[in-house]
């Protein structure tokens, strides 16, 4: 099960200034101007996006934790490359070893944050996509259902489990 974040770490008041700082942080990446009329306008955009966010997003449905993304970085890498490889094999050898259809994956990740992310790394997997939603499954296309698909993707669970603090369950 993946672990559900604790209320230290999904607080109101952290996600406003994590994100808040983070806004203007850009605004000053992209307009690198201390002129002060530019600052007030960089301040009340990143007010704006800020409110926006967590609107959108509220820090119950989880985070991201960049560092042991980066980490997951040459695995992610590597996987795609032999997927890829692994794909042209298939759609480009003469016997065309395809077996397409659709598999569901149930996942520790409740809905949000945590299992949107998911879904949008595993997508840029070569041989299988996500698709689709079902109560408590993702459900994926896959060029070969004969492949062990849904153990594969329990794996790369596991490995960005270490990434993402899931928050809590919303519907």
């Amino acid at each position: 099960m993946i672990p559900v974040a604790d209320a230290r770490l999904d607080s109101p008041l952290r996600a406003l200034v994590v994100r808040g700082l983070g806004y203007f942080a850009l605004w000053l990446v992209l307009m690198p101007s201390i002129k002060p009329a530019d600052l007030v306008l960089g301040l009340l955009s990143a007010v704006a996006a800020t409110w926006v966010s967590l609107k959108l997003m509220p820090p119950a449905t989880g985070r991201l934790r960049f560092d042991a993304l980066l980490a997951l970085m040459p695995h992610f890498l590597w996987e795609s490359f032999v997927a890829a490889i692994d794909v042209a094999r298939r759609a480009l050898g003469p016997d065309m070893r395809l077996d397409p259809g659709f598999v569901n994956c149930p996942l520790d990740f409740p809905p949000g944050h945590a299992r949107n992310t998911f879904a949008t790394i595993t997508s840029l997997l070569p041989g299988s996509v996500p698709c689709g939603e079902d109560n408590e499954v993702l459900v994926y296309h896959c060029l070969d259902i004969g492949q062990p698909v849904v153990e594969q993707l329990w794996k790369e669970e596991r490995l960005l489990s270490r990434a993402l603090v899931a928050g809590r369950r919303h519907g």
